[in-house]
This record gives C-alpha cells, sequence and structure tokens, in this order.
C-alpha cells in the first residue's frame, strides 16, 4: 500500500505561526490537487471540538482540516492534553478521555502513547497523498529530548522532513534559527530542510545580508520570508486569548469575562469579525465597565474559576449590571455559573462538593465523572434570538437542571436546551454563533438597544468567512515561499 508523503513545521519556540504555516500549506497543496490531511500527535490546548462521530480534538487540527477541505477526523489529533492546574491536565487519546495526570506522570509515560500515535497516523496516511505535520514549542527544548513524540521524536517515527519557523516580530530571529539547530543532535539536525521568518514586516531586502550569513552559518536555505499577515483565522491552539488584541473601534461593547482556565472562546470568533460588534477580553473589575453584553465562556474548571470570579469582584461587577438590565450570556461553564447552585458529589472538579452560583439564572448543575460529547442541531425558541437555527457541539461534565425561565433553544431530537430569564441566557452549545444566523440577530437587537439600526446584508456564516482568510492565507504563502523546493523535498530530492 502506497503511503503518503509528508512534511514537517517545527518552530523556535511556541506561538512562531506553525499552526497558520500548516493550515495555509494543506489550503496550498489542496489548490494544487494534492489530498492534504494535518497532523499533530499531542495538543495542549483548552479549546476543544467534537467530532461528527463524538469524539473529542484540538481546534487548530480542525481549522487546518477546514482549510485542506476535509472532515476533522480524531486521527489527526490522537493526544490532547487539556490543563486542569498548572501542573495536570486531562489526557484525551483518541478522543475519548483516559484520566488526569500530572505533568511527571504524563512525561514519563508519553512514550507508552506512541503505538497508539503511529496507528493514527498510518491511518492517514494511508487514505491520503499527503500529510502536513505540527510540531509543539520548539525541538531544541533539550530536557525534553528523551521522551519526544511531537517535534524531532515524532519526525524520525514517520520519516519526515523538517522546515524550521522562527518568529521575527518577536525579535531575534536569527538568534532564534541559528540557536535551534545548533542544539539538535547530528541526526536531527540532517532532517531540517529549510528555515522559514514568520511576521516580516517591511521590506525583505532589508534582510539580504543577514539571510546569506545565517545559510552560511546553519548550512540551511531559507525557503521564505513570510509577511505578517492579517488573516482571521482561530489561531492554534493556545491556552488562553490575548487581552491587547488590537480591535476596530465598533459601536457595540462585548465584554467576554477572561476567566483562568478558560476554553473554547474561539466560540466568540464570529462575533470579533462582525462590523458592528467588537469583543474585548477582561479579567479586572476595573476594565470591565460598561459593555452592551458581559459573556462568561467556558472553563475547564467551573468551580474554580467562579470562585475566582469572586473573589476578583468581577461577579458582584456582572450582577450589578445585570440587574440594571445588562444582557448576559453564560456558555457551557459560563452557564453553570449563572445558575444557583453547583453540587459536585463525586468531587470530579476538586474537593468542594457545593457551591453558590452567580444566582442569574434559575437553574442547578450537578457534576458528574462521564463527560457529555456530542454534536447538534437546534433552533432558538425565545427571546430576541428565536427561530435562530444553530450547528453545535456540547463537551462538559455535569447537568444542568432548569427550574423555572424559559430554554434557551431546542434540539433536533425535541429536547429543551440551555435557560434563558429576561436578559440573562445560558447554554452548553459551543459554536453557537457559527451558522450566522444568531451572530446576526445578537447584533440588531444590540444595536437596537442603544437606538441604532444594523444594516441588514443577511448572515455570513462563520464557514464562508473561514474559507476567504484560508484563500487569503494560501495565497500570500504561495508569494513568499520557495515552493519549487518544498516540493523538491516532498519528492525527496535534493534542493
Amino acid at each position: 500500500m502506497k503511503k503518503a508523503k509528508c512534511i514537517m513545521i517545527q518552530g523556535t519556540m511556541s506561538g512562531a505561526g506553525k499552526s497558520l504555516l500548516c493550515a495555509g500549506l494543506c489550503r496550498l497543496f489542496r489548490e494544487d490537487g494534492w489530498r492534504a490531511a494535518p497532523f499533530k500527535s499531542q495538543n495542549m490546548a483548552l479549546n476543544s471540538y467534537v467530532t461528527a462521530d463524538g469524539l473529542e480534538m484540538g481546534r487548530a487540527q480542525v481549522m487546518q482540516a477546514e482549510a485542506a477541505g476535509i472532515p476533522p477526523d480524531v486521527r489527526m489529533n490522537p493526544i490532547l492534553l487539556k490543563p486542569s492546574s498548572d501542573t495536570g491536565s486531562q489526557v484525551i487519546v483518541n478522543g475519548e478521555v483516559r484520566g488526569q495526570m500530572t505533568a511527571l506522570e504524563y512525561f514519563r509515560r508519553k512514550r507508552d502513547l506512541i503505538p497508539e500515535i503511529l496507528a493514527a497516523y498510518d491511518s492517514l496516511a494511508a487514505e491520503y497523498e499527503l500529510i502536513v505535520i505540527e510540531g509543539a514549542g520548539s525541538p531544541a527544548e533539550i530536557n525534553l529530548r528523551k521522551n519526544d513524540i511531537v517535534n524531532m521524536g515524532l519526525a524520525e517515527l514517520v520519516d519526515a522532513p523538517v522546515l524550521l519557523a522562527g518568529d521575527i516580530d518577536r525579535g531575534g530571529v536569527f538568534a532564534q534559527l541559528y540557536g535551534t539547530t545548533a542544539l539538535l543532535e547530528p541526526e536531527e539536525r540532517a532532517r531540517l530542510k529549510g528555515l522559514l521568518i514568520n511576521k516580516f514586516r517591511g521590506d525583505p531586502e532589508i534582510l539580504r545580508p543577514g539571510l546569506r550569513e545565517l545559510e552560511e552559518r546553519t548550512g540551511l536555505p531559507v525557503l521564505g520570508v513570510i509577511p505578517y499577515m492579517r488573516v482571521d483565522i482561530d489561531d492554534e491552539d493556545s491556552l488562553a486569548p490575548r487581552l491587547d488584541q488590537e480591535k476596530a473601534h465598533k459601536p457595540v461593547d462585548i465584554a467576554v469575562v477572561r476567566l483562568p482556565r478558560i476554553s473554547n472562546f474561539t466560540d466568540f470568533s464570529p462575533l470579533e469579525s462582525h462590523p458592528a460588534l467588537g469583543v474585548r477580553y477582561v479579567e479586572r473589575a476595573g476594565s470591565l465597565g460598561t459593555p452592551d453584553l458581559v459573556i462568561l465562556p467556558g472553563t475547564k474548571s467551573t468551580m474554580a474559576d467562579l470562585l475566582w470570579l469572586r473573589e476578583s469582584g468581577l461577579e458582584a461587577s456582572v450582577q450589578k449590571l445585570a440587574a440594571a438590565g445588562t444582557p448576559v450570556l453564560g456558555v457551557c461553564g459560563g452557564y453553570q455559573m449563572l445558575g444557583e447552585t453547583l453540587e459536585d458529589p463525586d468531587q470530579v472538579e476538586g474537593n468542594q462538593r457545593t457551591l453558590r452560583g452567580t444566582g442569574l439564572l434559575p437553574c442547578r448543575t450537578v457534576f458528574a465523572s462521564q463527560k457529555t460529547r456530542t454534536r447538534v442541531k437546534a433552533e432558538v425558541t425565545g427571546g430576541p434570538f428565536v427561530g435562530a437555527e444553530l450547528e453545535a457541539y456540547e463537551i462538559h461534565m455535569g447537568r444542568t437542571e432548569r427550574r423555572g425561565g424559559a430554554s434557551f433553544c431546542r434540539l433536533e431530537t425535541g429536547a429543551e436546551e440551555g435557560c434563558q430569564q429576561g436578559a440573562v441566557f445560558g447554554t452548553y452549545l459551543h459554536g453557537l454563533f457559527d451558522s450566522g444566523e444568531l451572530t446576526q440577530k445578537l447584533a440588531r437587537w444590540l444595536c437596537a438597544r442603544k437606538g441604532m439600526e444594523l444594516e441588514d446584508s443577511g448572515p455570513l456564516s462563520h464557514w464562508a468567512y473561514q474559507e476567504q482568510q484560508y484563500n487569503r492565507l494560501a495565497q500570500g504563502l504561495r508569494e513568499a515561499l520557495d515552493m519549487d523546493a518544498i516540493y523538491r523535498i516532498l519528492e525527496g530530492g535534493a534542493l
């Protein structure tokens, strides 16, 4: 059986842009007629996704699969680590929860997962023509070399040629690239086929002298200087959104509370791309102000983050705003926080068995050890959003019982989901804004509350918007990269 060709993108550090480079290559290869698929053996992320068969994977590979024009598949991300504390994570293997592990325990046991990693990779490689592999962090983390399963260790296992990307926007890119190559073992260094300089602003000619010296010192060609591209794509697998995101002034102010263990904040990407909606992330009561909408997002640790919300003063601020009529939306863990009580009889989340909620919704949550993972279709049943059709997914521990108010939506099974009372809304559904219908209804309602009329151009689905962004990303890479050299690398030929 013929096995797919592969190429691997590693970086000099976390945040060097590996995920977007892989996504752009997936789209570019698709445009060139290849059947390509993404792969990352191990992802550490609180942004996750439920596949069509009810399995959980990191959103970075979901985004890359979309760029490749194929359905997300848990084989693309066989290991997902969801941090639950500074020293421990929930370990998900092939989409199923394997258990909680401390960092040290996982470090000792992760090589035991190699057969499952290779089974996932080999299965993909038998179905596709090309695999675009993403590394994690840096291959020069020499303290982690012994048991590496995601950078050079994986490259050796699957015999992948490697391109190394550095982030010039952070400064010191020549030191990044040279230092990384210098710290590699000879057999690891032999896998490097070229260097990439990412996120460059300015005239590439200014770099020419430095590029020549870098090539002389490393013996590797620089295969592209990639400009800083302002593409609006869910960026990789970071653990939290940045507080200092550049935001154009927009008429509607939406404040998302950045919880310490915030998860699935990509739920709000469609809001960020809407011309009328400005989205900012806040973590202090003093910076909350008087927004037009407050959102409590998902979290990996609902009870711990609710205590943080209380101790930080943000809970009281949100309650005061809600009492004055400011709309509040809770998603997943944020929905649980909005209720009256949270109970954890089996201590799934920690040592606290009962905790008072914010009391903004008439509901009660009881945590359980079994995780709910499912994709759903639904229609919003009340309030200003009635009739909006949703395609979404649930990932949560525990069940929430509504004791009053009205449901937020009705699932295609006929079951009622979520809760709404007045201008406070709660739902378990991730991806609720992706279809565009709820986004447009929300924008129209919030504008009307401010005495503004929103021009109704019809909802643009997040999927359609993302398609435009993937095309822009691929075009930018095609113009910046030496694609002839990259195709020679894929064929195993000399540069």
